[in-house]
């Protein structure tokens, strides 16, 4: 054995002793836009919900990999691989696929969380698979991965007002009267996903499927 094989080898045996030392990893992802000025807008729930988990276990988005800002953190014997794509929404699935294949993450372990116009906001609904229902960075991931059998957490948006334009609306800020709930339905989604890593997606669906209700 060569110097290059020895080394090879002890790399191996190590990330060997991290994956079990870490138990099942699951690829967690929140979809949006980068930038400052979408930061607040409807299309990035999904990196909202992201950002209350990440505060919740105390960890920060401190490693770009695979065009996305990327965090690991260990959970109920499991280690969860959060992950935010810097690709833009409509090419989600060329940063989220990516990081799937290099982490050795089956479908079952994968759950996506995005905004939906086909549902009220304060509703939440998880689905173990289904179409993307035309959200784009969904259609990518789905593209992408060559399936749509992959659970996914849909956080009700709603519809535009009046002639509003669907790219002007999902682009645009919470309504003054959405914003008081919303800190609510971030806290609700989070605890979904960690439900989701422990207790399944059926489980979830039973406890979390509806309108959030206030506080």
């Amino acid at each position: 054995m060569d110097m290059d094989q020895f080394f090879a080898a002890i790399r191996a045996q190590r990330e060997k002793k991290e994956e079990a030392a870490g138990g099942e990893m699951y690829l967690i992802a929140g979809l949006g836009n980068p930038g400052r000025e979408y930061r607040e807008s409807r299309h990035n729930f999904g990196f909202m919900v992201l950002d209350r988990l990440a505060e919740r276990l105390n960890v920060q988005f401190d490693k770009e990999q695979q065009k996305a800002l990327v965090t690991t953190v260990p959970y109920e014997g499991r280690k969860l691989l959060l992950v935010k794509p810097i690709t833009y929404m409509n090419e989600s699935g060329r940063a989220v696929v990516p990081l799937m294949r290099y982490y050795k993450i089956p479908q079952e372990r994968l759950f996506v969380i995005h905004d939906d116009m086909d549902l009220p906001f304060g509703t939440l609904r998880v689905r173990p698979n289904g179409s993307n229902g035309g959200q784009k960075g969904m259609g990518s991931i789905i593209t992408q991965l060559g399936s749509q059998d992959f659970c996914r957490l849909r956080c009700g948006i709603g519809h535009p007002p009046g002639q509003m334009e669907v790219v002007d609306f999902v682009l645009n800020k919470f309504s003054k009267e959405d914003s008081e709930l919303l800190p609510i339905v971030l806290d609700k989604a989070a605890s979904c996903v960690l439900d989701f890593v422990t207790q399944g997606y059926t489980w979830c669906m039973n406890h979390y499927n509806g309108p959030v209700e206030k506080a």
